[in-house]
């Protein structure tokens, strides 16, 4: 895992987050399945990190894969990511993090759409959404 490029003190946090996005990205938590703000959400525009702003996913990337969680088959850039392996839970997965912050997001499958065939599953609790206007 590459390392944070800005850090924010757990103090910081706390004030900053919520408890579940706190929880989602501090203690690589989950959201419930079909609950967060963005899982059905099919509005244009940005995901970014909701600790640092970083910006994530474009909503032409979003896709509804059925699992309940904002999924997406490609980062806005592959930069702003980071993946590791995840061998918690007694499985298999790749984890994703903002590269900037170090934010746990979700986890990474290979079982996406065309053209990417992968499915980035991503905590709503971690992300913000930055509407695309028409002067945007």
């Amino acid at each position: 895992m590459q390392k944070p490029k800005v850090k924010f003190s757990s103090e910081e946090l706390k004030r900053k987050l919520s408890p579940e996005s706190y929880h989602v990205t501090q203690e690589k938590g989950t959201e419930a399945p079909f609950t967060g703000d963005y899982y059905s959400s099919k509005e244009n525009g940005t995901y970014t990190c909701i600790v640092c702003g970083t910006k994530l996913f474009l909503s032409d990337t979003k896709y509804d894969s059925g699992c309940g969680w904002p999924s997406f088959f490609a980062p806005a850039d592959k930069t702003t990511i980071a993946e590791t392996n995840d061998i918690s839970h007694g499985m298999e997965r790749i984890e994703v993090t903002c590269a900037t912050c170090g934010a746990h997001l979700g986890h990474l499958f290979s079982d996406g759409p065309k053209p990417t065939g992968m499915r980035y599953c991503i905590n709503s609790a971690a992300l913000n959404f930055k509407k695309k206007t028409t002067d945007s």
